[in-house]
């Protein structure tokens, strides 16, 4: 999981610098989309970013492109700097046009002729503050047929992460999962954005389980790494297709590097 993991960034001033200094070539990169910043800063920031030669995925949130013919524009503009790979999520904005959610977005892509070789889409592993549980399977579902991979909501409980698994395999949904877990964060900018996106019962999770909170509350923050320890059983299930981990790094890019790397040297000794 580590070693085929990848980073979510938020495109802000500082976070090309921030990627050069800390990451290597070979470590994919996600760049958020946001109502608030546009489309552009997360396109500029995902053709930078491939230009030092990254794998670089860019977001390209439904709500915030108006239609086909906008759609089109950005496809020509990413594929003209050789990125292969997108990250199509709903988003939090109103809708701007044409697309209510991702999967209008995804058909209006593949009438586009499927232009990246990558699509991942959103998968919830918890309850989503606008969207029913069942509703949220159901969409991976009804998107199978676009996309490529799953990139899982931020969690914090591992029994969330098994019983959501089993759910989703059992509904048939066969495409590979990368888990969506936190890097290194400070646990107020954590807990912050945990309520924004979506995870309810780890918060309730959080509040039953003192020592975990402890640890968030701690210099350095949440690593993940008891979290991984604890989901291990599940990831490792013959039929769960968990090829990898997304992490939210929340821009601690230094921090979440540093972290994976020490990891994986004390797990290879």
């Amino acid at each position: 999981m580590l070693e085929n993991a990848r980073y979510e960034v938020l495109p802000t001033a500082t976070t090309e610098d921030k990627v050069l200094a800390h990451v290597p070539r070979d470590r994919p990169i996600t760049v958020t989309a946001s109502p608030a910043k546009g489309l552009d800063a997360t396109f500029d920031l995902a053709e930078r970013l491939a230009g030092h030669g990254y794998v670089a995925v860019p977001h390209i949130a439904a709500r915030m492109v108006t239609g086909r013919s906008e759609l089109a524009e950005i496809v020509d503009r990413l594929c003209g700097k050789g990125i292969t790979s997108v990250f199509v999520p709903g988003g939090d904005a109103e809708a701007a046009g044409d697309y209510p959610d991702a999967l209008a977005l995804l058909e209006d892509l593949k009438a586009l002729g499927s232009p990246f070789s990558h699509v991942g889409i959103t998968g919830y592993p918890e309850s989503h503050p606008t969207i029913h549980d069942d509703l949220t399977v159901q969409s991976m579902w009804d998107k199978r047929r676009y996309a490529t991979h799953i990139v899982s909501n931020l969690t914090f409980d591992p029994a969330v992460v098994k019983d959501w698994l089993h759910r989703l395999r059992a509904r048939g949904v066969t495409m590979p999962l990368l888990l969506g877990i936190p890097g290194p964060v400070e646990r107020t900018k954590l807990l912050g954005m945990a309520t924004k996106i979506g995870v309810g019962e780890s918060t309730k999770f959080l509040a039953k389980n003192k020592g975990l909170f402890a640890r968030l509350a701690a210099p350095g923050g949440f690593t993940g790494e008891s979290f991984l320890e604890k989901c291990a059983p599940a990831l490792g299930e013959d039929n769960a297709l968990v090829e990898g981990l997304h992490v939210f790094t929340f821009n601690q890019i230094a921090e979440t590097e540093a972290w994976r790397v020490d990891m994986l040297e004390r797990l290879r000794t």
